[in-house]
């Protein structure tokens, strides 16, 4: 899919690695200008290696300072923002009463502050554009919660609750806000998960069986949903939490 894309300034948080390394390739093979946030500086050196028109801008997504001058480098560099894709996400496996205060802070710190962190400071850059909108990288755990994912479920319903609020105050300035939720996808996130995990195989078999498609998604077709609602071909579409998840939930 490449209409709706091509000329569209987009800033992507954890962009360097899985689903948000698939948008961006989606993207300039699209004709759209990007900035890149991510706080793996190595991977983001990779990035920029192979794709170098990419604007890279490294810093934490759970830090607001370090949002706030990113997406000002972006927007600089970019001439403006249409569109803000946030995918940087972590996990966090575990009963919850072997679950830290300090464990749980970092999943909504990431997961659910780092996105609003993103939004804050691209809301006045989007308001200027006209045809704006956001995506907002959920999963299929805030539909559907998954065991021993405690703090990762909740971050993630939280998540699709804050983008559709989002919309209806975003929605006066033309600007949309919609949530992708995945289900597994072949990442490292997920790999490391998996490999942590007594017998690896066991495991991954185990996921590949809670999904109707009876398999574990690529990042590029996570990429495709969230680039689909990011362009002008889907300029009625705000407020929803779209699973993209091979039948797991069936939202």
């Amino acid at each position: 899919m490449t209409g709706g894309l091509s000329g569209r300034r987009f800033f992507i948080t954890g962009a360097a690695r899985g689903i948000g390394a698939a948008c961006v390739a989606r993207l300039v093979a699209a004709g759209a200008a990007v900035a890149a946030f991510d706080r793996d500086a190595d991977a983001l050196a990779a990035l920029s290696a192979k794709f170098p028109g990419v604007v890279v801008v490294p810093g934490d997504v759970s830090s607001s300072a370090d949002v706030d001058a990113a997406v000002a480098t972006g927007a600089s560099r970019l001439g403006g923002i249409d569109a803000l894709i946030c995918s940087a996400g972590i996990d966090l496996v575990g009963a919850l009463d072997q679950t830290s205060d300090e464990a749980w802070r970092r999943i909504f710190s990431v997961n659910l502050d780092g996105a609003m962190h993103a939004c804050r400071a691209a809301l006045p850059h989007l308001r200027k554009s006209g045809k704006a909108s956001i995506v907002n990288v959920s999963s299929g755990a805030g539909l559907q919660p998954l065991k021993f994912r405690t703090a990762y479920s909740a971050s993630k319903a939280a998540l699709q609750m804050f983008s559709k609020a989002l919309a209806l105050e975003a929605a006066e300035h033309g600007i949309r806000v919609n949530a992708v939720c995945p289900g597994a996808v072949e990442t490292d996130l997920l790999r490391q998960s998996i490999d942590a995990a007594a017998d690896p195989a066991a495991a991954r078999e185990t996921v590949r069986q809670r999904y109707a498609l009876g398999r574990i998604a690529d990042a590029d077709e996570i990429a495709a949903a969230i680039l689909w609602l990011s362009s002008t071909e889907a300029s009625y579409v705000t407020g929803i939490a779209m699973a993209v998840d091979g039948g797991r939930t069936f939202h």
